[in-house]
C-alpha cells in the first residue's frame, strides 16, 4: 500500500487469532480500511494515492495480457504457522495457482475473509513510505510460506527486483530467496519463466 501506515506491535491474549483485533479494528475505524499482520505488527496503510494504485493496475494488466488470467488485486491472504496465523497479507497484485475451489472458499470462510496463501504463486508490492514493511517483514513472509516469486517495485530506491526460489528454512525471521534480478526502475524486469518481463516505466511517469 501507500503513504504513512499506521503500525503497532500487537500484545495478544494467548489463543486469540490476529484476525479477531483486525476485524475489530476495521469495525472501529472512521473509514473502509484492510489491516494487515506481519511478524506481530498490525499494519494499518491508509487509502493508496492514485500513482500507486495506476502502477499496481498497470502490472496487472501486463500480466493479464501475458496470458494469465490468474493475475489479480484486492484478495487477502493468510500465512499459517505451528502456532495459527502468522501473517495476514493483501499484496498489490498477485498471480494466483489456480482458482479458488470449494475447499478454498471454506477456507476463507473459516478464517473470516482470508484465504490461504498457497494459492499464491507471484505476489507483488509497490512500495512507498512504508517501504521498510514490504523489504523486510513481507519479503520474509512470502519465503517462508514458500511463494515461489515475490516481485518488489521500490520506488524510493528506483529500483525493481525479482526475487525466486525460496528458501523458508526453520526460522520464519530467516526465510529469504536464493535467487535476485535487479532492475533500475523504468527498464523491463525479468521475471522467472513461464512470467513476461515486467514494464516499469510507467512507475516514472506521473
Amino acid at each position: 500500500m501507500t503513504a504513512d501506515p499506521i503500525t503497532g506491535p500487537m500484545n495478544m491474549p494467548q489463543n486469540q487469532d490476529p484476525i479477531d483485533l483486525l476485524i475489530a479494528f476495521e469495525k472501529a475505524a472512521d473509514a473502509p480500511i484492510r489491516a494487515e499482520y506481519v511478524e506481530g505488527t498490525m499494519i494499518v496503510p491508509p487509502q493508496p494515492d492514485d500513482h500507486h494504485n495506476d502502477a499496481a493496475a498497470e502490472f496487472y494488466f501486463q500480466l493479464r495480457s501475458a496470458g494469465f488470467p490468474l493475475a489479480g488485486l484486492g484478495s487477502g491472504y493468510r500465512v499459517a504457522g505451528p502456532e495459527g496465523t502468522r501473517s495476514l497479507i493483501v499484496p498489490d497484485f498477485y498471480v494466483r495457482r489456480r482458482r479458488p475451489t470449494e475447499l478454498d472458499e471454506a477456507y476463507r470462510r473459516a478464517h473470516r475473509g482470508w484465504y490461504s496463501i498457497e494459492l499464491l504463486a507471484l505476489a507483488g508490492e509497490i512500495t512507498s513510505t512504508n517501504h521498510e514493511t514490504d523489504t523486510g517483514p513481507k519479503y520474509r513472509s512470502c519465503a517462508a510460506a514458500g511463494v515461489p516469486v515475490y516481485a518488489l517495485i521500490h520506488r524510493q530506491d528506483k529500483k525493481a527486483y525479482a526475487f525466486s526460489d525460496p528458501l523458508p528454512g526453520k526460522d520464519p525471521a530467516g526465510a529469504h530467496y536464493a535467487t535476485r534480478v535487479e532492475v533500475d526502475l523504468g527498464r523491463r524486469l525479468p521475471l522467472p519463466a513461464p512470467y513476461p518481463e515486467l514494464d516499469t516505466a510507467p512507475l516514472l511517469e506521473g
